[in-house]
Parts: C-alpha cells; sequence; structure tokens
C-alpha cells in the first residue's frame, strides 16, 4: 500500500462527533468527486466515484451516521485500467438526496444547483473544525502524497479554478501557503514543503501518518548532514593533500637549486619537518617543531618557502630565455 493509500484508509477511520464537520466533509466530496442527476421529472440523484475503497467506505458511513439514509454501492472494473476498480455510492431517492444537497448548501430553494465558493459566505465551512473536515474530505475525494522517502508533495485535483482558490484560501486559513497549477483541465492545489505538509496532515487529523512522515523528514535530515560534513572533511582533505604536494615540490626544487642550509634557520627546519611528514596537518607540524608553532606561523613558513621556490624558478625561466637568445 502507497502512502497517499495509507493516509486515506488512516482519514477513512477518522469521524467527527459533530453533525456539522460530517456535513462539511460530505460537502467535499460530493463537491470533488460527485456527481448530481437531475431527470426530467426533477428526481435527484447523487453518485460518488472513487478508485479508493476506503473513501467509498468513509462516504457511506458518513451518510449512514449524519442523514440515517440508505445507499446502493457498484463496483466495476475500469475501463483504461482493468485491474483498478471503481466504487460507485448513489443516493438514489430523491427526498434523500435533496436532503444531503440542501445540507451541504449546494440545492437552492429554488431548484438550482450551484456551490459558495465564497470562505466567508458559505456557511458550511464557517468554523475551524468544519473547515478541517472540509480538507480531509477534498483530499480523500481526489487527493494524493508522495512517498517521504521520495520527494515532499501533497496534492488535491480540483475541477475548476474557482474551486481550487476555494480550497486554497480554507488551506491558508490555517497559515499553510498552497499553490494552484494548471494541469491539462484540471486546476491542481500544492503543497510541496516538507514542514507544511507535516501541518496540513495535523489539519486533516492523520496523526499516525504525519508521525510515519516526520520520522523519514529527520532521517533524511540526519542523512542529509552527515552527507555535508563527509563532504566538507573530504573536500578539506583533498585542500591539504594538494598543498603538500606543492608544498614539497617547492622544497624539493629549493633543496636541488639553492640548497636547504643556505635557508634560514626557521625555513630550514619547517622544509625538512614537511619532507619527513608528507602528510601532515599544518597543526601536526607547528606541534613537532622546537620551540612548537602555531598553525598560522607554519602556514605562514611554508609560503616563504613556495614564494622563494617561484622566485628562483622565475630567475631560471629568465636566464634560459637569455642564453637562448
Amino acid at each position: 500500500m502507497s502512502f497517499s493509500s495509507r493516509v486515506k484508509d488512516e482519514l477513512s477511520h477518522q469521524m467527527s462527533t459533530a453533525r456539522h464537520c460530517r456535513i462539511a466533509e460530505i460537502a467535499a466530496i460530493i463537491s470533488l468527486c460527485g456527481r448530481v442527476q437531475i431527470s426530467e421529472d426533477l428526481h435527484y440523484c447523487i453518485r460518488m466515484h472513487t478508485e479508493n475503497v476506503a473513501v467509498a467506505r468513509k462516504y457511506f458511513t458518513l451518510l449512514k451516521k449524519t442523514f440515517n439514509i440508505n445507499t446502493d454501492i457498484s463496483i466495476r472494473r475500469s475501463a483504461y485500467l482493468k485491474k483498478n476498480k471503481i466504487y460507485t455510492v448513489s443516493i438514489k431517492a430523491d427526498e434523500d438526496a435533496r436532503r444531503v444537497l440542501y445540507a451541504t448548501k449546494l440545492l437552492h430553494s429554488d431548484g438550482e444547483i450551484l456551490e459558495n465558493l465564497d470562505l466567508v459566505g458559505n456557511v458550511v465551512i464557517q468554523q475551524a473544525c468544519c473547515r478541517r473536515a472540509f480538507i480531509r474530505g477534498a483530499f480523500l475525494a481526489s487527493g494524493s502524497i508522495s512517498a517521504p522517502e521520495k520527494f515532499y508533495h501533497f496534492e488535491i485535483v480540483c475541477p475548476t479554478e474557482a474551486k481550487a482558490k476555494q480550497l486554497q484560501d480554507i488551506i491558508a486559513a490555517f497559515h499553510l501557503d498552497a499553490k494552484i497549477v494548471q494541469r491539462k483541465k484540471y486546476f491542481v492545489v500544492y503543497i510541496k514543503e516538507g514542514s507544511q505538509i507535516v501541518d496540513i496532515l495535523n489539519v486533516m487529523e492523520a496523526h499516525q501518518s504525519l508521525m510515519e512522515l516526520e520520522n523519514v523528514r529527520i532521517l533524511k535530515e540526519m542523512r542529509n548532514s552527515v552527507n555535508r560534513q563527509v563532504n566538507c572533511e573530504t573536500a578539506n582533505i583533498n585542500k591539504t593533500v594538494s598543498a603538500a604536494v606543492k608544498q614539497i615540490e617547492d622544497i624539493r626544487y629549493l633543496e636541488d637549486n639553492y640548497g636547504l642550509e643556505h635557508l634560514p634557520e626557521t625555513l630550514c627546519e619547517i622544509a625538512k619537518e614537511r619532507l619527513r611528514q608528507p602528510e601532515a596537518t599544518l597543526k601536526e607540524l607547528g606541534e613537532a617543531m622546537h620551540p612548537p608553532v602555531g598553525k598560522s606561523g607554519v602556514n605562514h613558513r611554508l609560503r616563504k618557502l613556495s614564494t622563494l621556490a617561484a622566485k628562483l624558478r622565475e630567475e631560471e625561466n629568465y636566464d634560459q630565455k637569455n642564453s637562448d637568445d
């Protein structure tokens, strides 16, 4: 089972005790994956389609607990992916369908199906608890979340831009910054930041999934921290080794072309110690001096040796050029 399926399975068992919260969750499910059918004789029927059995079970339970109505459940194979099943939960009785539509504010007194997408004016989502329930229902209906081991991505697919904006505003009420992007003919409300996905799971009250994601985040952050430290140490080692190789080349050049015995005592001492300890750090070289020398002092002496070697090379090249002329 994918992480997204596990989240939906957990949410399918999350049942609000308050009737108004259950109505808000039903409203979101119908809004995003429901269909209202009206016959010529004005008979109303509501159908909800989903490929997730947990979502079908939750919707069925919500309707039973909230309205005590009977629903029909049918199962068929997907025409595109034959291994997938499509679950349809239908409210076929006209009276029951009208009760649900009136309660969710999807049916006006004049019989017109019209959804109030205003955050302030929609009485279904006036309270914070109802907004939580609405987001939960929206995610169950058409949401998904990536496996946190791979990357962080939370999204809910909406059929229209207006619904996407409404959902974005509801999520923003919890101080979360969701974005909207158009994908073909749909509009996707998404969150990509790991900490905000943790927060949206908390808003939906998916606490078990939240802990699972947090554990993965901690492991990933620890692994990244270790990798950064290892990379930093590796770079420092490479830098130290490269510097040591250059220092030894300069000292060998001075030994062959100038003679270490002609160097000042402090430079001669550090040159010989570098030759004895080609892999030593500046600190280790300084500790081997008598008396000991600090890292900056060792670095200063080695730079003087390199400067002297560079000067001798320039003189040698100058003399060689003049002799060739």
